[in-house]
């Protein structure tokens, strides 16, 4: 959907837009947050934020940014100093500093302790009432089931279920979302995450 990668078959089109043919359109309209940031180490994250912010038209303030993801207090602070969890809210605040219609998010709440990931949801669930759409890529299945209108479950690239969470639950005759992987795939989440 970013670009990123050379698709060996299909289509993808982003609000109408090519990725590969129209990449400067789709980086004003679409944010990626990456599970892991490399950023330059010696900018502050208000440093790293107004950079990225001269990239767009008509970008979010760099307090609004950072407020966004509650690293106000760390806006002086160089990305080499910050710990896992802010590195990863700066990597979300980075995606979102663009006023994007469309965010992908890698892995969310990654090295984020409990009560920072709740708060992060909140933050997401914010974007979702503005009418950001959020494409969410996740092994967390309590994120899956509280931050996802529908969800597509994938196995070694192909698509085994779809469905709201509910119904990909109901399809598996589970519990929870987490054994309806277990049952559509044979596998556990930690096997998933080892691969």
């Amino acid at each position: 959907m970013a670009g990123l990668r050379k698709p060996d078959r299909g289509t993808v089109s982003v609000l109408g837009l090519d990725p590969r043919r129209d990449r400067a359109k789709i980086r004003q309209v679409l944010g990626v947050q990456l599970q892991d940031a490399y950023l330059h180490q010696a900018l502050t994250a208000a440093e790293l934020v107004e950079l990225y912010r001269s990239f767009y038209p008509n970008p979010r303030s760099a307090d609004e940014t950072l407020d966004l993801v509650e690293l106000s207090e760390h806006r002086d602070t160089m990305f080499e100093k910050l710990s896992g969890g802010q590195k990863q809210r700066l990597s979300v605040a980075l995606a979102l500093v663009g006023r994007p219609r469309v965010v992908i998010l890698d892995e969310l709440t990654t090295g984020l302790d409990p009560r920072a990931r709740r708060r992060m949801w909140s933050a997401i669930e914010k974007l979702r009432i503005e009418g950001v759409t959020l494409v969410l890529v996740s092994h967390a299945m309590d994120e899956v089931n509280r931050l996802c209108d529908s969800l597509v479950l994938l196995d070694k690239g192909r698509i085994i279920a779809q469905g709201t969470p509910a119904e990909v639950t109901a399809q598996a005759q589970a519990a929870d979302l987490e054994e309806a992987f277990v049952a559509l795939t044979g596998r556990s989440l930690q096997d998933e995450e080892d691969l």
